[in-house]
């Protein structure tokens, strides 16, 4: 997302927990990054902790980082949360041959936009 405070890391760490609540953490590489740089070094947002808490699931450690040009090769998707990150993604990395960046709800039966809470 943009800032790497509020809706990846939550993403991150919520689908960290679904893989090893199901054995699968060994056969995913999960990571979130910001699309800017206004937030890096920033720990993650205090209601985003406290959202992940409720649900038993620490972000310890967790600070901003940015999205780089190397994680297209490292990653199969890499996965936005509205359309201004899809397109900041796509001008970090050069372009999508491998049409790897898509919006995380894509993935969905009702493909949209994820708000950013910040605004």
């Amino acid at each position: 997302c943009h800032g790497n405070i509020c809706r990846s890391p939550m993403a991150e760490f919520l689908f960290k927990d679904l893989v090893a609540r199901r054995g699968l953490a060994d056969q995913f590489e999960i990571a979130s990054a910001a699309t800017s740089r206004e937030e890096i070094g920033n720990p993650v947002h205090w209601g985003t902790r406290e959202k992940l808490r409720e649900c038993g699931i620490s972000v310890a450690g967790k600070y901003a980082v940015q999205m780089t040009r190397a994680d297209y090769k490292k990653y199969d998707y890499l996965l936005g949360m509205d359309q201004y990150n899809i397109r900041n993604m796509s001008r970090i990395v050069g372009s999508d041959p491998e049409g790897k960046i898509r919006r995380l709800l894509d993935f969905t039966d009702h493909p949209r936009d994820i708000a950013d809470p910040w605004y």
